[in-house]
């Protein structure tokens, strides 16, 4: 058996070698951190680049030994000391270890506690949201420095390059209609052929094998009927009605196997009320618009849609960065705000999403909501994010008057990260 695992460590070993002469776009915002003793807990979608940002990182600090547990005959393995003998073996006593897909091992993290103890340096990733939640927080508290590589933004696409403000547009565009997942991007791979295979891929891998679903037809279905819906608000109910599905409870629990394999994820209404909150309508939006692009029929060329899915995206990235929480919100008058940002108890912005402001009916619709909830949820720092248009301008309701900024979608999404401070945070 030793022999076998050494054979299955030496191939990957030279798998891995293949990513040396990858190009390397460099991420926004993530590093791993070799100075302390903490596990490196690297999270995000299948192929968002986890296994090469991680790769990257660690060619710098020198020797690391490396094991892949999407390989079933791996995580088959009853014996882990196996494991270690083998990747001491094949690269020499390393004193760094990178498990890639984690989630996919038996009990890991009685396995990588053990490694710890024995004053390992630790990295590993996971396609599974829930390794952040109850597992992480049971078995490693306090003891690793989480890290979030998603597919890439704007900001990674242009990757420091200087474009004229018609340039730069040109690839806001092209990131709408086509995401960020770096193959595409990088190999001109074709983009609907390649992410609906990677789709049903995480469909089958992370949901219907690892949760034994037995009808997979039901959560395919699911799956491409709310990327079709991506933006709109729904009921599990009202779902369970639309695609003949008896239990409105097996549709919220396939969303949320949807929503651990970061394909989608929803976004809570904002209430005073806890239960309100709880009991209310969700909205559904996608990580990439890749997989609107390729999966989502019926509006895979709707811009407005995918504009406010694409700033979705970039605002739930930045709660996973603890930057705030993001809500959507609605009146009893039915007034709606796209997003509310709110941190440490307190909104601190409150914004709207619309890609064709030559539509003044639709204009005055966004700014009756901005008006309307920044009266009710006491937030004056007012946003209408956009495809052209920066400026500041006034609305007047009640005698008072009302500053809001116009934002160009281009100009946030270019900074990464650090847009959300500058624009809007205003730090």
């Amino acid at each position: 058996m030793a022999n076998t695992v050494k054979d299955i460590i030496q191939n990957q070993k030279s798998e891995l070698e293949a990513y040396k002469d990858k190009v390397y776009v460099e991420r926004d915002g993530v590093n791993l951190d070799f100075k302390s003793s903490l596990i490196n807990v690297v999270i995000g979608p299948r192929r968002a680049g986890k296994s090469y940002f991680c790769m990257h990182s660690l060619l710098k600090q020198g020797k690391f030994g490396y094991a892949n547990f999407d390989d079933e005959s791996l995580f088959k393995i009853e014996n882990y000391d196996e494991i270690i003998t083998a990747i001491k073996s094949v690269y020499a006593d390393p004193k760094i270890l990178f498990f890639d897909e984690i989630q996919n091992l038996p009990n890991w993290e009685l396995f990588v506690n053990k490694l710890q103890r024995r004053n390992y340096k630790i990295v590993l990733t996971g396609s599974n949201a829930n390794l952040l939640g109850t597992e992480l927080a049971t078995h490693l508290t306090g003891r690793y420095n989480s890290v979030f590589v998603f597919p890439f933004g704007l900001k990674e696409i242009i990757n420091g390059r200087s474009f004229t403000e018609a340039e730069t547009q040109e690839y806001l565009d092209q990131f709408l209609h086509k995401g960020g997942y770096p193959e595409p991007v990088l190999s001109g791979l074709d983009l609907k052929n390649y992410l609906g295979t990677l789709l049903e891929s995480i469909i089958y891998k992370d949901i219907i094998k690892r949760f034994k679903i037995r009808y997979s037809k039901t959560i395919e279905e699911l799956t491409y009927y709310l990327l079709s819906n991506v933006s709109s608000e729904y009921s599990s109910r009202n779902i369970a009605k639309t695609l003949e599905i008896k239990s409105k409870n097996t549709i919220a629990r396939y969303i949320d196997y949807l929503e651990e394999a970061l394909i989608l994820f929803t976004l809570p209404k904002y209430s005073f009320k806890v239960k309100e909150q709880i009991q209310s309508n969700k909205k559904i939006y996608s990580f990439d618009n890749g997989f609107i692009a390729a999966k989502g029929f019926s509006i895979s060329r709707d811009s407005g849609k995918l504009l406010e899915n694409t700033i979705a995206s970039y605002f739930k990235r930045c709660e996973y960065e603890s930057m705030f929480e993001v809500f959507f919100w609605k009146s009893e008058n039915k007034h709606e705000v796209d997003f509310v940002l709110k941190k440490a108890n307190k909104v601190v912005a409150l914004i709207q999403v619309c890609y064709d402001l030559s539509n003044k009916t639709a204009e005055e619709r966004e700014i009756k909501g901005l008006v309307w909830a920044s009266k009710t949820l006491d937030c004056d720092n007012l946003f209408v994010i956009n495809l052209n248009k920066s400026v500041d301008v006034e609305a007047e309701a009640g005698g008072v008057k009302y500053k809001i900024t116009y934002l160009k979608a281009g100009d946030l999404m270019k900074e990464g990260y650090e847009g959300v401070n500058k624009y809007i945070l205003k730090k």
